[in-house]
């Protein structure tokens, strides 16, 4: 076709000739179609031709007859169904619900079947006429003629609901026939399940769950309720999923759980010997598991338990850190908090699914009752020194490292991390000048620990002690090299030279050395000062040690390990058979607080007693007189006598180490002040307060009133000035 000629519309035209329909072929029609359907019903079907029924069903269609087609197939089932409705209403107890279901059954073939050959006017006259499809005209039926007849709709619900209460009872039930019959109900459509079986159903079981709560709380402990409340709800969730919609387990489970659970929490948690305490102190993992998984499931549960396991955790935690008993030996009160720690652990680990929050609690609630008790920073380092000193000799590496590991935890916990490392180097000096640690490794391995914890700052002087011991070494290796030949008959002298900073302060106390030593001492200065320009030596008598050689009365011969006190005491009776107290004191010029201490050890300790005391008594007085025990044997060559120490310090050393870690903490608020009002310029007295506390937050608690007093310093030495106009405000000074 050429672009030029014009487009034909064709038109396609009814025959020219009517087409004359007999009069009586719709009732004829519809007779044979009436009877198909009354046969189908009547279960008959076998002997019918279905494609000649197709065809009479598409030619009424076809001749405008698809009205009287669907209002006959409207009566001709409607009749079939309230027949059906007759007999289910007829049939007794549990033959109810199988003829309900058989008839159901029926019913659906009997539909499939007349759909199939009324498939032309479901194409075609129910769509142009927005009439109801017939499948679902015939679940309409059902509805309307069975399921909501009276004297069904009522009698299948109570039915229903008293099957599963009879299974809830313990009675077996035929889960299959309540299967077809819930399915039923959601095939007629959500509304007709919600509304007739689903709401009441839920309404019901409400009522059944508070009742038996109630029941259940009456006669059973916490733990068995727990398990029953448990049992009720998986039994819910599988009945679901053996005969109700997968939609109703979120509802049901819901009740069951509002009733059993959310009602009956403070109830449960606070159940007196047996609720949520109890469990903690008898380490019921499985139970404190299950409520756990129970209480989840509640709004505010978990936060219920968490608040009970806080309040507990702080309060057994307080009684523990002030019990003057359990302050009386530091080792066990940190094993006790570790203890407590683990405890704990283990019950967030096994029994609450590692929950963050759990552990937030745990941390916060250590945290509140450490720092109860000042003096936790120096227990925890002494424990340290414990173990470092003897407690890890045959120990595997790796639970060095545990150990290790939990002090570090117990030191986050602390507010005061300052003062836990001015007792730690003081600890750590005592143990490298003795040689007593058991692991330089495991010293290490603690410093790099801290180092990581808290930065360079904190470890660098621990390091310099290091140092300073190997420096040593090479030092005596060099003094020997050079006078070895000189001193091969007299006593060997092993010297440890401390950087002054590095090492924990000690009031340089002298006292006076055994001529045989004083000689030997002036030597080594004379070497180290010849070799090292610039530099001052004072000797720290009360941290040295010394072994003498000792031959009693009866000729036995021991060699005695004691401190540089004792053995200034003991070399006193190579020229006199007996000494009092203050003749000791005026030869040996040692502190009268040490020199007690030290005779203490050397007389009144039972198989280290190498002097005797009269009288005897196991404190030392002024008039007291001693003399050598001629009678001392011990089954060992080598006698350790350790000086009678108290393990952790009395008052006034305490107000001496608190005092030296204020005066330690003023450079470092100072610094803090600076660095801020730097970079702000101009900040309010509140808010200096605030970041001065956060910054220092990692080492220590600043105080307000010590922060106060160091901007009032720094006022004075022109680094801020305050504001004219407000008084609170601060400025810096360039």
């Amino acid at each position: 076709m050429s672009s030029g000629q014009k487009k034909r519309n064709f038109q396609i035209e009814a025959f020219k000739h009517k087409v004359v329909v007999d009069p009586k072929y719709a009732d004829k029609t519809w007779k044979i179609l009436e009877h198909a359907i009354h046969e189908i019903y009547n279960h008959n079907a076998s002997g019918l031709s279905f494609e000649e029924l197709y065809r009479n069903a598409y030619n009424m269609v076809l001749h405008k007859f698809g009205e009287k087609l669907y209002s006959g197939l409207v009566s001709t089932m409607t009749f079939h169904l309230q027949t059906m409705s007759k007999s289910i209403e007829a049939a007794h107890g549990g033959s109810f619900l199988e003829e309900l279901n058989s008839k159901w059954s029926d019913h659906n073939k009997a539909l499939q079947m007349i759909r199939d050959i009324l498939m032309y006017m479901d194409r075609t006259f129910i769509p142009s006429t927005h009439k109801t499809p017939v499948h679902e005209l015939g679940l309409n039926l059902w509805r309307d003629n069975v399921v909501h007849s009276d004297k069904i709709q009522t009698r299948l619900l109570n039915t229903l609901l008293e099957l599963i209460l009879r299974e809830r009872t313990g009675e077996v039930i035929n889960r299959g026939l309540m299967r077809n019959i819930i399915k039923m109900l959601m095939d007629l459509g959500p509304s007709v399940y919600q509304e007739d079986f689903e709401k009441p159903f839920l309404e019901v079981s409400a009522d059944f769950y508070r009742a038996e709560s109630q029941e259940f709380i009456e006669c059973s402990d916490c733990g068995d309720y727990l398990k029953k409340a448990e049992r009720r709800l998986n039994e819910e969730i599988e009945r679901v999923s053996h005969y109700l919609d997968v939609k109703s387990e979120a509802k049901i489970t819901n009740v069951v759980e509002k009733e059993m659970i959310a009602n009956h929490m403070l109830g449960l948690v606070h159940m007196e010997n047996s609720g949520l305490v109890k469990m903690l102190l008898d380490d019921k993992f499985d139970d404190l598991g299950r409520m756990y998984n129970l209480f989840r499931r509640v709004s505010n549960g978990l936060s219920t338990i968490r608040d009970v396991m806080t309040s507990h955790i702080r309060d057994t935690g307080k009684q523990l850190v002030t019990d003057p008993e359990k302050s009386k030996n530091p080792v066990e009160f940190v094993e006790c908090l570790l203890e407590k720690r683990d405890k704990y652990d283990k019950i967030i680990s096994l029994a609450f699914g590692n929950d963050k929050t759990f552990q937030n609690a745990l941390n916060s609630s250590f945290e509140y009752f450490i720092n109860l008790n000042p003096r936790s920073p120096e227990y925890i380092s002494l424990f340290v020194d414990d173990k470092l000193r003897k407690g890890l000799k045959g120990v595997k590496e790796e639970d060095i490292e545990t150990i290790l590991d939990k002090v570090m935890m117990l030191f986050r916990y602390l507010q005061e991390k300052d003062v836990f490392e001015k007792y730690y180097k003081q600890h750590l000096a005592k143990r490298l000048l003795s040689g007593k640690t058991v692991s330089d490794d495991a010293e290490r391995s603690l410093i790099v620990k801290l180092k990581t914890e808290c930065g360079y700052q904190f470890t660098s002087k621990l390091e310099g002690m290091f140092t300073d011991m190997k420096t040593s070494q090479d030092t005596m290796q060099g003094f020997y090299a050079a006078y070895g030949a000189e001193l091969a008959n007299g006593p060997t002298l092993v010297v440890q030279v401390l950087t002054t900073g590095s090492w924990p302060t000690q009031s340089s106390i002298t006292c006076n050395l055994p001529s045989e030593m004083l000689s030997l001492c002036e030597k080594f200065r004379s070497f180290y000062l010849g070799t090292h320009t610039g530099r001052r030596l004072s000797w720290q008598t009360n941290m040295g040690t010394a072994d003498l050689r000792a031959t009693f009365g009866n000729g036995q011969k021991y060699e005695l390990n004691v401190s540089t006190y004792q053995m200034c005491v003991l070399m006193l009776f190579n020229s006199s058979d007996s000494l009092n107290y203050r003749e000791i004191e005026q030869a040996t010029e040692i502190p009268s607080s040490d020199l007690k201490r030290c005779l203490q050890s050397l007389a009144c300790v039972k198989g280290k007693n190498v002097l005797r005391k009269e009288p005897m008594s196991k404190d030392i007085g002024e008039d007291d007189a001693f003399s050598v025990n001629d009678k001392f044997t011990s089954k060992l060559r080598k006698v350790k006598i350790g000086t009678v120490v108290a393990q952790k310090e009395s008052e006034p050393e305490k107000q001496e180490t608190r005092q030296r870690v204020e005066e330690d903490r003023k450079p470092q608020i100072e610094a803090a002040i600076v660095r801020i009002m730097k970079s702000r310029r101009v900040l309010d007295h509140n808010n200096i307060i605030a970041e001065v506390t956060k910054q220092l937050q990692s080492r220590f608690l600043a105080n307000p009133g010590e922060i106060k007093k160091r901007i009032e310093s720094l006022i004075e030495r022109d680094f801020l000035e305050r504001d004219n106009a407000d008084r609170r405000l601060y400025r810096y000074l360039a």
